[in-house]
């Protein structure tokens, strides 16, 4: 018995010891004053009906491997599992015998074996069907997503004899995610990054990295107050590349020609990562879907970990679980805070540079292009905009998420009108760009965005301010520049109502916002602009609270 009592008080002791290194590594991998995030995410379906070749054998293989590369290199990750994977023996057995440092968690989208064991008949074309209108949850009614959450959630314990912490998908409406974390106490998410159409599935207009608290009434547009969002982080995914929007690119490793499965441009894509300025901090997934297979993602997926792996031992980024990035943000943050992504070099010959600002209000991005500056994207976020998938379930094949766009290069353009606010000057009376050298960002201000703009054809520094509030605007040591910012646009894509002195207004979709100039006025001018921001004694300010 003393025997028995001795070696019970050496395994408390060391179960003490070992809980107390876990909480002091949890407190190191983010001890840094800006930490750099990544998260490795695979997220697995059980088969793929878009490629003959993609059998089922062929995606559990492709996975086999992933989880070898990451052991070959000591790397931590999350592994997310569509239900009939999660069903499946092989990858139970495989997730129940993964090292630790990894985490299991899910990936909601909706497969027939799902659909049927809440009992309702299956509409899709395939057991597994992409088409939002069968593969998701908002081709449900709010009352079946329930039941498709709570099949879920209890074959997953069954399984795993615990609840899932993280849950994942392209796009997971408002509804199921508070449902998710009021009754199962979810603590991280993610979802797609913005895109245009792919798969039928438009994310446009939102928080363009790092994490955000989703607003109770759209999961895509960030609350402005506590008490209107749900209290889950969702993160964006798939590495965006935030410079050349035009032709959306990342670090997925499949994506060939320029992506995710190209070294140099992992290389340029990480270093950017870690030197840019974030604000509070940096964050990307990286990982890959089973579904393109092991041979079309090996190249990049192996330069990546070996890549993320030198990274983590130089000491310049953190890997860490998703649920661990997510139980990090919310003892740190009551609100999404702001965040910034730099672009500082472009790559193969692109000389532009770009900065995005981020926070609860807003999103805005800056890009210098051929020496000039351009306002080339701003969406005002409202939590009270309600998605359109709330309360309705939606019959269609695809799905559009969107914020309220005040500025939209993207989709406010054509071949022949480039859209944006220009930086111009009257200079001996006559109208032109404003030119300069190399911006230099600051991010050491809390809550500010500090950008010193060198400029060449007139004396001093351009100087914008972002912070929650607005942006503010000035010339530096130039008292004598008359300056403005034109606004133009394939004036046909764009929603705009009225033109004011100290404002325009704006409808899309049967919501009315205003673009405010407390600080500056506006004209309509005769150079073929659709209108003109100037300031008032020296500064511009914008103000983006609703």
């Amino acid at each position: 018995m003393k025997l028995r009592s001795f070696f019970n008080k050496r395994i408390k002791r060391i179960f003490i010891l070992f809980t107390a290194a876990i909480l002091l590594f949890n407190v190191s991998i983010h001890a840094g004053e800006k930490p750099r995030i990544v998260n490795i995410i695979n997220f697995v379906r059980l088969l793929e009906p878009r490629g003959i070749s993609l059998t089922q054998d062929v995606l559990y293989q492709t996975v086999v491997n992933q989880l070898n590369e990451m052991k070959r290199y000591n790397l931590r990750g999350t592994f997310l599992l569509q239900y009939d994977a999660l069903m499946d023996s092989r990858y139970q057995k495989l997730m129940k015998e993964l090292p630790a440092g990894f985490e299991v968690g899910a990936w909601f989208e909706v497969p027939q074996p799902l659909v049927e064991k809440a009992g309702m008949k299956w509409r899709g074309r395939y057991p597994w069907d992409w088409h939002v209108n069968t593969g998701f949850l908002i081709g449900y009614t709010p009352a079946e997503r329930e039941k498709l959450i709570d099949v879920y959630m209890a074959d997953f314990k069954k399984v795993f004899g615990r609840y899932p912490k993280s849950v994942g998908c392209w796009f997971i409406d408002e509804h199921s995610l508070n449902y998710m974390y009021t009754k199962y106490k979810i603590t991280a998410s993610c979802c797609c990054r913005d895109q245009i159409g792919v798969d039928g599935y438009t994310l446009w207009g939102g928080y363009v990295n790092q994490g955000y608290y989703p607003s109770k009434m759209n999961f895509y547009m960030p609350a402005q107050n506590i008490k209107n969002q749900i209290s889950v982080p969702v993160f964006r995914m798939l590495g965006p590349d935030m410079l050349r929007l035009e032709n959306p690119t990342g670090m997925e490793p499949a994506i060939e020609n320029g992506g995710g499965s190209d070294s140099n441009y992992v290389d340029w894509y990480f270093d950017q990562f870690v030197n840019g300025a974030s604000m509070e901090y940096a964050y990307v997934q990286i990982g890959q879907e089973n579904s393109f297979g092991w041979k079309r993602m090996k190249t990049g997926f192996l330069y990546q970990m070996k890549k993320a792996a030198r990274l983590r031992d130089d000491k310049k980024i953190k890997i860490e679980t998703l649920s661990e990035t997510g139980e990090w943000f919310k003892k740190k943050y009551k609100i999404t805070p702001a965040a910034s992504v730099e672009i500082s070099n472009g790559m193969n010959g692109d000389a532009r540079k770009t900065v995005w600002f981020n926070c609860r209000n807003y999103r805005a991005n800056v890009v210098w292009e051929n020496n000039t500056l351009r306002f080339r994207d701003i969406h005002l976020f409202d939590e009270n905009l309600s998605s359109d998938y709330r309360l309705n379930k939606t019959d269609k094949t695809s799905c559009r998420y969107y914020t309220l766009p005040v500025v939209d290069a993207v989709e406010w353009s054509d071949s022949a009108n480039i859209a944006g606010l220009r930086l111009k000057a009257l200079i001996n009376n006559r109208e032109v760009l404003i030119k300069g050298g190399i911006p230099v960002v600051s991010d050491k201000g809390k809550g500010n965005l500090h950008i010193t703009w060198p400029l060449t054809n007139t004396d001093g520094n351009f100087i914008i301010d972002f912070d929650e509030h607005g942006i503010s605007m000035m010339f530096e040591n130039n008292s004598t520049a008359e300056w403005y910012f034109d606004f133009t646009a394939a004036d046909k894509n764009i929603p705009l109502n009225k033109i004011g002195e100290n404002g325009v207004t704006f409808i899309n979709k049967n919501t009315s916002y205003n673009l405010n100039i407390p600080d500056g006025s506006i004209t309509v001018p005769n150079n073929g602009a659709i209108f003109r921001m100037k300031p008032k004694a020296g500064r511009l300010y914008i103000s983006m609270i609703k």
